[in-house]
């Protein structure tokens, strides 16, 4: 039987490798051909383009490793049922829980390779896809959130603004509330705020301060048109850019949210979906190969037409499920926990149920 098991393995691990060697170079021949007007635009020179695109292939694969998975599970076993190998294996006395185990054993060796991947490389790959990406090919968007912006700076100090320009680093309707315990000492507001870039410090240029000192009988105001002040928080603090979390290995990114969460950052969420990812990733190597061999194992009268066809449907289901619930997560106060694991749970369902059928 080992040399079925091997048989088998080698064949998984093969295919899979080829699925992504045949796809990846279509997606930067595609990707290439849809940016390189805005590359030549930018007269961006070939080392950087070169690094884009090596960054672009380990992001690319990380992003779609699951369904590469997928689908070439279902291609070659779907191979394997129409010569009939399937069911030369099971008639021996092999039983269906048995005939899964090299599958087993290479879901095991990728779901290292995802963890690898989501751990150190990816996180190093984004940093430089996305720093191309908005450096030069989305010039005049922002890579940061810039609305709304409420962020707790330290123990003591809570600071907002209605809207920030990051191109000019002004800021418009600022506040600052420093409290000593449970209590407001003084209030800072301005119209207008703009950060000063010095060699040590950050000094901002505030335009119709006023500061308030609450006292016990009454408040002392402050009022001044224009007043150049210090601060020990800088623009990168209060605005972090969006993907920051996608570019931090996992005991950076585990600080980086225990800090936005003590902010009161409103991306917290997106962040916390970036951490869970990278354990969901691997466990859904397992479900996807146990649906796919249980939906291409049975010789079926399209052929492997018919069980790529099932495939590539569930396939989809399982990005929507992901997407939906993952912008959910993003953009409302649904648990990103939930979110992430949603869709392997329902999934996990599915696959007990076409293992179940697959064995009868």
């Amino acid at each position: 039987m080992k040399i079925l098991d091997w048989y088998i393995l080698k064949r998984y691990l093969f295919t899979f490798l080829m699925m992504l060697l045949l796809f990846i170079p279509i997606a930067i021949t595609v990707h290439l051909a849809e940016k390189i007007g805005k590359i030549l635009e930018n007269e961006v020179p070939l080392v950087e383009v070169l690094w884009y695109f090596y960054d672009f292939t380990i992001y690319f694969a990380h992003l779609l490793f699951p369904l590469f998975l997928f689908l070439s599970v279902i291609w070659f076993t779907s191979k394997l049922a129409n010569n009939t190998e399937v069911i030369a294996f099971l008639s021996s006395g092999v039983s269906f829980t048995r005939f899964l185990r090299p599958y087993m054993i290479g879901a095991t060796i990728v779901g290292i390779l995802a963890i690898i991947l989501g751990l150190f490389l990816a996180p190093k790959a984004s940093e430089g896809f996305n720093d191309f990406s908005y450096k030069y090919l989305k010039k005049g968007r922002s890579a940061v959130e810039n609305t709304n912006v409420f962020r707790q700076i330290n123990d003591n100090d809570i600071i907002y603004v209605s809207s920030f320009d990051v191109k000019n680093s002004i800021g418009r309707n600022f506040t600052l509330e420093h409290f000593e315990g449970n209590e407001l000492i003084y209030k800072v507001s301005a119209d207008k705020i703009k950060y000063v870039e010095t060699d040590s410090t950050a000094t901002y240029e505030m335009t119709n301060y006023t500061k308030r000192y609450v006292g016990q009988n009454e408040d002392e105001l402050e009022i001044i048109s224009k007043k150049d002040t210090l601060y020990d928080f800088q623009v990168d603090d209060l605005i972090p850019v969006i993907y920051a979390a996608e570019t931090k290995m996992y005991g950076e990114l585990k600080q980086f949210i225990a800090k936005e969460e003590a902010r009161g950052s409103s991306n917290v969420g997106r962040f916390q979906l970036v951490l869970y990812r990278k354990w969901s990733l691997p466990v859904s190597v397992f479900i996807l190969t146990v649906i796919a061999v249980a939906v291409s194992s049975k010789k079926r009268r399209g052929g492997m037409g018919m069980n790529l066809a099932v495939g590539i449907s569930i396939a989809m289901v399982f990005v929507f499920f992901d997407k939906i619930f993952g912008v959910m997560a993003e953009q409302s106060n649904f648990p990103p926990l939930i979110a992430v694991w949603f869709p392997n749970i329902i999934f996990g369902i599915l696959a007990t149920y076409l293992l179940y059928n697959a064995k009868r």
